[in-house]
């Protein structure tokens, strides 16, 4: 017999799988013994009171084994043989259509800008070291895109838009925990998600898919009005060598490929602005967020994980909002070029670091800065990253200010210790950030001080600028074939193309686009 229940229960007790067992026991009125397992089906904490609770969804085996896998396997055949489509780009959105374009009889060829996975780290680590950024290979660029180093967050709501579950499981059949399958707000850890993106390259591999890295688009092949391929080029000695590669394509570039852009808007192909959000990293002593949250001067406890916190408010007509929570997390510098200084978020999959962060930021539209043509938000954050960089002494160090001290208008003469390891500049953020922005996260902060006491505080420090939270610019594409509003077989997809927003969103676009490309092959 297989019982599923719903459970409310204390931190202690939602701990271990033996005391789950205890109180499903005495739930069912079900001997112990004949309780072969307890699986746990969903997990949230509830934090809204002083007395905190974990609710379970649980399945209880009686007399009865357990299936042998937590998780629902996808098929992948060989495709050796079959005809080609091109991805560009191996980040989220570029791996899961190639992972699609298998389940479909296609056979994908990914390129990919930046270096795999492992190399790229050697290049993330003298960022720090030499502050010095590679422009191909960074914290946006190479397998796995933004997301492979800078955290593994796959909570969405684009459930509408595809299914989550798919993209959960096909993670888990790749090497991530199955509590991502369990879990709320599921968290694979900048320190786990590498390995599972190498594992999904093998895949495509081991189907009869290419995987070139090093390798960059220079143009599409446009006849008519159809693009039929890329032209690629390996100017840093890449397994994709140079010439034409043939097949429709999925555009899937990320959100930083500002060079990208620029090509489309040299080449007449229809893009627009993109309204985008821009701020700054605010990180707490986790100690402290734990204290917040869960109404405790001790903090999380034992059993109760690093806390976090979701703050959204309006100020003259713009969102101002909490964005990319980091518990137990780092601050990680995100430029992808010289001259630039931006900041990011991650977390390891215990989030145990003394920090927790977040972006806090502005809502802007197009209508709010300078120019009237497509690339004018892209210009924006490119003003405000050079700016940035100025006031980092020219370097990767961060200009921040302690939290209080900007809302009050004051420089920060010291500034706390920080897990952003290139180092910080004690700066005036009030003065030199855009008055749009730095009035709006004043007053923002000021709300969330009242909500979350002890939240707005001098312990707490802003760290500039953080820039990259969507794409700038949106490729149009027909609502329905997802295919370019007037090129055939060009399919926008992901983040870069202004679709989608995180790792699960960028992974459901990207199965929508292979779904379209695979239907129009057939």
């Amino acid at each position: 017999m297989i019982k599923e229940l719903q459970l409310r229960l204390s931190p202690r007790e939602a701990s271990s799988l033996s005391a789950i067992k205890e109180v499903v026991s005495k739930e069912t009125a079900t001997g112990i013994d004949i309780i072969t397992s307890v699986r746990i089906i969903k997990r949230s904490i509830d934090a809204r009171q002083r007395n905190i609770f974990v609710n379970l969804k649980v399945r209880a085996y009686i007399d009865e084994q357990p299936e042998e896998l937590q998780y629902t396997p996808t098929e992948y055949r060989d495709v050796s043989g079959c005809r080609q489509a091109i991805v560009v780009g191996a980040g989220p959105g570029g791996l899961f259509a190639a992972l699609r374009l298998i389940e479909r009889g296609i056979r994908p060829i990914v390129i990919e800008r930046g270096k795999n996975v492992r190399d790229r780290k050697l290049d993330l680590a003298r960022i720090t070291k030499t502050h010095e950024v590679d422009p191909e290979s960074n914290y946006c660029f190479g397998e796995g895109g933004a997301g492979a180093y800078s955290d593994g967050k796959l909570f969405t709501r684009s459930k509408k838009r595809g299914s989550v579950e798919k993209i959960l499981n096909v993670f888990c059949q790749h090497g991530a925990s199955t509590d991502i399958l369990i879990d709320a707000h599921p968290h694979i850890g900048t320190d786990r998600l590498p390995r599972v993106i190498e594992a999904m390259r093998n895949t495509i591999i081991s189907c009869g898919g290419e995987v070139h890295f090093q390798t960059k688009m220079d143009s599409l092949i446009i006849e008519g009005d159809e693009v039929k391929g890329v032209i690629v080029s390996s100017p840093s000695g890449g397994q994709g060598g140079s010439g034409e590669l043939r097949g429709g394509v999925i555009l899937a570039t990320g959100h930083s490929a500002r060079d990208v852009y620029r090509y489309l808007q040299s080449s007449n192909i229809d893009i627009e602005a993109k309204g985008i959000a821009v701020g700054v990293r605010l990180e707490h002593p986790s100690h402290l967020i734990d204290q917040i949250q869960y109404h405790n001067l001790k903090g999380r406890g034992e059993y109760l994980p690093a806390a976090e916190y979701s703050f959204v408010t309006q100020v003259d007509g713009r969102g101002v909002y909490s964005f990319c929570m980091c518990p137990g997390g780092f601050v990680i510098p995100a430029a992808t070029g010289p001259r630039q200084i931006v900041v990011n978020g991650m977390s390891p999959a215990n989030r145990g670091t003394r920090w927790s962060n977040s972006g806090m930021v502005v809502e802007i539209h197009p209508e709010d800065v300078d120019g009237d043509d497509a690339l004018c938000m892209m210009r924006y954050q490119e003003r405000l990253e050079e700016l940035c960089w100025q006031q980092g002494n020219m370097r990767q160090t961060a200009p921040a200010q302690r939290m209080l001290d900007f809302v009050n208008k004051k420089v920060s003469f010291d500034l706390p210790e920080s897990s952003y390891a290139p180092g910080l500049v004690s700066s005036p953020l009030h003065f030199w950030l855009p008055e749009f922005v730095s009035n709006r996260l004043r007053d923002g902060f000021r709300k969330f001080g009242q909500q979350s006491r002890g939240f707005l505080t001098n312990d707490a420090c802003l760290i500039a600028v953080e820039t990259r939270t969507s794409s700038p610019v949106r490729i149009l594409r027909d609502r329905e074939t997802l295919m370019h509003v007037r090129l055939r077989g060009l399919y926008p997809c992901g983040e870069g193309a202004g679709y989608a927003g995180g790792i699960v969103s960028a992974a459901i676009d990207g199965e929508r686009c292979a779904d379209m490309l695979a239907e129009s092959y057939s």
